[in-house]
């Protein structure tokens, strides 16, 4: 049946935790994510659920527990915002390489260094590209409203676990803070200890009876193990990229000029879209959901039909790089950015695309 409700995207990814059955929340506050933990500190889940809510010392602690949590085949979820993302950098790509399913949510805030409390899409390198070292990617999911921050969390773990596999979601410090209605889904069981070890028969358990060792860790010492794990993972990507793509297109079937963005943008440019029809230019908008796995093939196809695409990012242009890889066609492609926390308006949108795509 679930529930509508009236929330704070921040507060709709805690309550959508909840419902998901997670196991364990651990996370540090920083502004402007910090009412997913406060929201967790009211509900009290764990006199309810069992769900262990915990405050870390840090970043790097959190993502630490969340690799323990992780390890022994539990639903696991942490949050933070851009500085304290990179701090939890180390930890993500230990996960990654030891191939442990868990949830990290990053609200983004202008950057670099300590920056802005505003929002913005800064970190789109930082999440796509893999912020931690080495060869790795994790599924990245970008919603646009608040609804979408509640749908993704379950998304994000059911992806977490059926490809083992670190999962973010990328949003903002205005979708984090904005009140939206929120339909929320009736609450999942969590799963007993019997269950967590049929559905994670890798896990390390601690099985005392059982002769069965499992030992996480994402060391080799072998270049020939190495490469060895790299290529199962090298493989895991494909395959995710051949069954995860998500996208959303507007108004693309008769358009000459197409806007491409993703989370709070494309609310922006679907705005600056309408406004560019009242005025006779024919506009679309494709908005990526997934960043990782980014929808190359769709924009391509759509790419050998039109005049030009201007992509809108808070930033000064990163996705913009995967979308001219995924053209490959000789049409414009240019860039309209924002920065420092500054959200770009609908009339800026239009006039750039009128100044770059249209009239250059």
């Amino acid at each position: 049946m679930g529930e509508l409700r009236l929330m704070k995207g921040n507060e709709a990814i805690a309550e959508a935790a909840i419902r998901a059955g997670c196991d364990g929340y651990f996370g540090y506050p920083i502004t402007p994510q910090s009412e997913v933990m406060e929201y967790l500190m009211v509900e009290r889940p764990y006199e309810t659920t069992g769900m262990v809510v915990l405050q870390a010392e840090s970043e790097v602690a959190a993502i630490n527990m969340l690799y323990g949590g992780a390890g022994t085949g539990k639903m696991v979820l942490t949050s933070s915002s851009s500085p304290g993302v990179s701090l939890m950098q180390e930890g993500i790509s230990y996960m990654a390489g030891a191939e442990l399913p868990a949830l990290i949510v990053n609200i983004v805030r202008g950057g670099p260094g300590l920056g802005t409390i505003q929002p913005s899409q800064a970190d789109y390198f930082q999440a796509v590209k893999g912020g931690g070292h080495g060869d790795y990617h994790m599924i990245v999911y970008a919603p646009a409203s608040v609804q979408e921050m509640a749908d993704f969390v379950q998304i994000g773990f059911d992806v977490a676990f059926k490809y083992r596999t670190p999962v973010m979601i990328l949003s903002d410090g205005a979708i984090g803070q904005m009140m939206e209605k929120v339909y929320l889904a009736d609450p999942v069981p969590r799963l007993t200890e019997k269950e967590v070890i049929a559905r994670c028969p890798w896990a390390s358990n601690g099985r005392p009876m059982s002769r069965q060792h499992n030992i996480i860790t994402s060391l080799d010492l072998d270049p020939a193990g190495q490469e060895r794990l790299n290529l199962v993972l090298q493989e895991k990507y494909r395959k995710i990229e051949e069954s995860e793509v998500m996208f959303e297109t507007i108004d693309c079937e008769d358009a000459d000029y197409i806007l491409v963005a993703f989370g709070l943008s494309a609310r922006i440019c679907q705005k600056a879209m309408n406004l560019a029809r009242q005025k006779g230019i024919k506009v679309g908008l494709f908005r990526p959901i997934t960043l990782f796995p980014f929808p190359k093939k769709e924009i391509h196809e759509l790419a050998k039909r039109v005049k030009g695409m201007l992509v809108v990012e808070m930033n000064a242009g990163q996705m913009i790089e995967d979308v001219q890889l995924a053209v490959g066609c000789d049409i414009p492609i240019k860039h309209y950015g924002r920065f420092g926390g500054i959200i770009p308006t609908p009339d800026e949108v239009v006039k750039a695309l009128e100044e770059t795509i249209i009239g250059g």
